[in-house]
């Protein structure tokens, strides 16, 4: 098993803040835990305490966690800019894990692009779902109809 040429802690550090904006990887306490793959030696997840904040994806991205989502959101005012918040009325659907559709758009992060993972929040600024937006945030509340964003995950289908 090749060892990795960055410490491991630093790669991910430098990966937030690519993906999410410089400075949201601050939010990350000194103590991460992560786990390597056993054939190729990467980076498989990365967790803080017990709980699993994010994926590292083949694509180079990350596929956050609706604990992951929320931590970076109480503990970094960037990451904000990777949310998007629906009207009331789809609030339900969303968390139970269904798409989250453009013209139930109220609020869009400006760091929101195709094909990034986003945290969808309510109006308290607790995230009730995380998935893969397929527009950009300008295009989301433009489009009147289509998927604004694929929900991986809502906190009604978990089985915590």
């Amino acid at each position: 098993m090749n060892s990795l040429p960055i410490d491991p802690e630093e790669k991910v550090r430098r990966h937030v803040d690519a993906i999410f904006g410089a400075g949201v990887s601050d939010a990350l306490p000194a103590a991460i835990q992560f786990e390597f793959s056993r054939r190729t030696g990467r980076i498989k997840n990365f967790s803080i305490g017990d709980r699993l904040v994010a994926t590292l994806r083949t694509d180079g991205g990350l596929a956050l966690t609706i604990f992951g989502a929320q931590h970076f959101l109480e503990k970094s005012r960037q990451f904000r800019e990777n949310c998007v918040a629906p009207v009331q009325e789809a609030m339900p659907f969303v968390s139970e894990g269904r798409s989250l559709f453009c013209r139930h758009v109220q609020w869009c992060g400006s760091n929101v692009r195709a094909g990034s993972d986003v945290a969808v929040i309510d109006d308290g600024s607790r995230v009730i779902a995380v998935g893969v937006a397929m527009l950009a945030s300008q295009l989301m509340k433009q489009y009147g109809q289509g998927v604004a964003v694929k929900i991986r995950e809502g906190i009604k289908g978990r089985t915590e």
